[in-house]
């Protein structure tokens, strides 16, 4: 059975297709959730595919309706409004063969005179818009069961694919009304502490065909509802070359055994200003250079204060930012669902040919969801789907302090195949870094620890500190006669 496409691509994902055909949907959820605009989208999808849509409003005026139309620069030419509204709406005499009012007509009249309208226009697309007003002329759950079940089986008769709208004004009738229907989806509006509200949908039912569960995020965009549909890694395979990136500094290469891994995940662990983003940036760099597509996805920093940081380091990334080897996207973590932060990084790795993605920082990201549990679950969905379309992935995550023991606020490191860490330490009464790696699952590494110097001429690796105990502590013990530290003789940054 051919699906009839819902007007949205993510949700057309969700439903494996679409809208069942010549079947009765209702789509529910509290005002502001955007039952409307998704509705509109339904019909709009329907004329640019030849179709006759018919929208039944008992609730909004047709100057509301091209109202919100307009905001996402749409027109509703083609589309045939049919309107039942309260007198008082409407003073003018001239709208009187052409508005009926809801208000002064019995249910039964009501229903009678919808029935009429959907046999004049015969469209194959319909949307009733609201159940609502109807529960409310009904006056009662048996004679509003009896009316619905009614219009299911006219629209039914009509070969028509029919969205019923329901605000949730009564919960009461929930489950009868899930019964009568084919299909059930709700879309949902959280408000969190700080921050712009979380929108998410949900597919309750939909019978005899298969559909994604759970819950999947969606944003109000110029354009309708933008809907990113729940990441499942394993439905996403990919043929790719293994290999090693290398980073163009050979004692930083030579720490990690060669380099990083393709089709695997770097967590760079660290306090802040340790150097995290300057090393991962390194490879991304020299990936560039090689010809390599990357993303950047900032949480902590602006693109502007990102592009003047990396010249005073040396790296020329303006070019390839300009000639699109380059994806910075800033993004807010008050503002940012993570579905949609899998939904950018997928776009960018299935329509832009990304190759390696730098996610900077996890703590502005872990901001971004309600809880660490969530945190975690979306990690390992976002880093299997990457690793399995053989992608580079940096993370880089703050630790809490600058010197003695640290301590980070979610532990990400047992979904990560490689982990990088960063101190800082006394020495000779100047501020280092060392650099260690803790693990490598694709193979060798160093288990040394070394220094790192971080200038405006780049990255440079010292020898290891085997002179040196207690490094990790900040505070090391100097074991040794001569001290194997780097020549610093230009400013450390």
């Amino acid at each position: 059975m051919k699906s009839v496409p819902t007007g949205s691509d993510g949700l057309d994902s969700i439903l494996a297709g679409g809208y069942a055909p010549n079947r009765v949907h209702l789509i529910e959820g509290s005002p502001g959730t955007g039952k409307t605009t998704l509705a509109l989208q339904f019909l709009l999808a329907g004329v640019r595919n030849g179709e006759r849509g018919l929208y039944i409003t008992l609730s909004e005026t047709r100057d509301e309706l091209l109202q919100v139309a307009g905001t996402h620069g749409w027109t509703l030419d083609g589309i045939e409004i049919f309107e039942l509204i309260p007198p008082e709406l409407s003073l003018d005499p001239n709208q009187a063969q052409s508005v009926l009012y809801a208000s002064d007509l019995e249910l039964g009249e009501t229903v009678r005179m919808v029935l009429d309208e959907v046999a004049r226009t015969r469209p194959t697309r319909i949307v009733f818009d609201s159940l609502s007003e109807i529960r409310l002329l009904a006056q009662g759950a048996m004679r509003y069961r009896r009316q619905v079940l009614a219009l299911k089986h006219f629209f039914a008769q009509h070969g028509a694919t029919v969205l019923f709208l329901d605000d949730l004004t009564s919960s009461e009738n929930d489950v009868d009304l899930h019964s009568l229907v084919h299909g059930v989806i709700r879309l949902e509006q959280l408000a969190i502490d700080y921050g712009a509200e979380r929108r998410r949908i949900r597919v309750f039912k939909m019978r005899a065909r298969r559909f994604r569960g759970g819950y999947h995020d969606y944003v109000i965009r110029r354009g309708g509802l933008d809907i990113f549909p729940r990441l499942i890694a394993a439905e996403h395979h990919r043929d790719y070359s293994d290999g090693t990136i290398e980073s163009g500094v050979g004692e930083l290469d030579a720490i990690l055994g060669g380099g990083l891994d393709r089709g695997t995940s770097t967590l760079i662990l660290g306090p802040s200003g340790a150097g995290k983003s300057t090393v991962a940036l390194q490879y991304l760099y020299a990936a560039m250079e090689r010809g390599e597509k990357t993303l950047i996805v900032a949480f902590d920093e602006t693109q502007r204060i990102f592009l003047r940081r990396t010249k005073g380091l040396g790296f020329d990334t303006d070019k390839f930012h300009r000639n699109g080897m380059l994806r910075i996207a800033q993004v807010d973590p008050a503002e940012l669902s993570p579905g949609e932060l899998s939904g950018m990084v997928r776009d960018a790795v299935d329509k832009d040919g990304v190759r390696a993605v730098l996610l900077d920082s996890l703590s502005g990201y872990q901001h971004a969801m309600l809880n660490e549990q969530h945190l975690l679950l979306q990690m390992h969905e976002l880093l299997t789907y990457l690793n399995q379309q053989g992608v580079v992935t940096i993370m880089v995550l703050a630790q809490h302090g600058l010197v003695g023991p640290m301590q980070t606020s979610v532990d990400l490191t047992y979904v990560s195949d490689t982990v990088l860490l960063l101190r800082y330490f006394e020495a000779g009464g100047r501020i280092r870094r060392a650099l260690s790696v803790l693990k490598k699952r694709t193979g060798a590494h160093e288990a040394t620890i070394r220094e790192l110097n971080i200038s405006s001429q780049g990255i440079r690796v010292g020898a290891p500190l085997d002179e040196f105990q207690g490094v990790l502590t900040g505070v090391p013990e100097f074991l040794g006669e001569n001290a194997q530290l780097l020549k610093t003789g230009f400013d450390d940054r």
